[in-house]
């Protein structure tokens, strides 16, 4: 069975990565979450990270604010593939988090989706998972099928509107 974590800087952050845990498990994927912070528990950081993989661990989404550090060292520690999630702040409205998960040095790199974009976190790890595992790869087009049929009959109604 596939399995993701999804670290948290903060419980405050479990907000924005509760799409993402919804979307793994509706997918069928093993989910791991955890509040673990880059700069108070940096220990418990790099204990979970070099561990991951041997803890049966294939993809790591990693949600953080304001220095938004967490993705980075988690990147710094293991090969597997890590995503960061961008929190929205009240000081910069989640830029801040977003520039600094972006803005990894060479050789640690974190895949970035939008300031609170905890669906596209948990698609993202799935669209990873899937590479390895047919049935998420199946079950994501799926998925995106029925995003089709969804747009395409709000078209229709809009046109039927006009």
């Amino acid at each position: 069975m596939a399995k993701a974590a999804i670290l948290m800087g903060s419980k405050s952050d479990f907000e924005v990565v509760k799409p993402a845990a919804a979307v793994l498990k509706k997918f069928g994927v093993e989910t791991e979450v955890r509040v673990i912070s880059a700069h108070r528990t940096p220990e418990e950081a790099h204990e979970f990270a070099s561990s991951a993989r041997k803890n049966g661990v294939e993809v790591i989404i990693c949600a953080a604010g304001k220095a938004a550090h967490l993705g980075g060292v988690i990147a710094a520690s293991t090969t597997l593939p890590v995503i960061g999630l961008p929190v929205k702040t009240d000081m910069m409205g989640g830029l801040d988090s977003l520039l600094s998960i972006v803005q990894m040095p060479s050789g640690i790199p974190v895949a970035t989706v939008g300031v609170n974009g905890g669906e596209n976190a948990g698609l993202l790890a799935l669209q990873i998972l899937g590479i390895k595992y047919p049935e998420i790869a199946a079950k994501l087009e799926d998925y995106k099928a029925e995003m089709r049929v969804k747009i395409n009959a709000d078209d229709k109604a809009l046109q039927e509107m006009l």
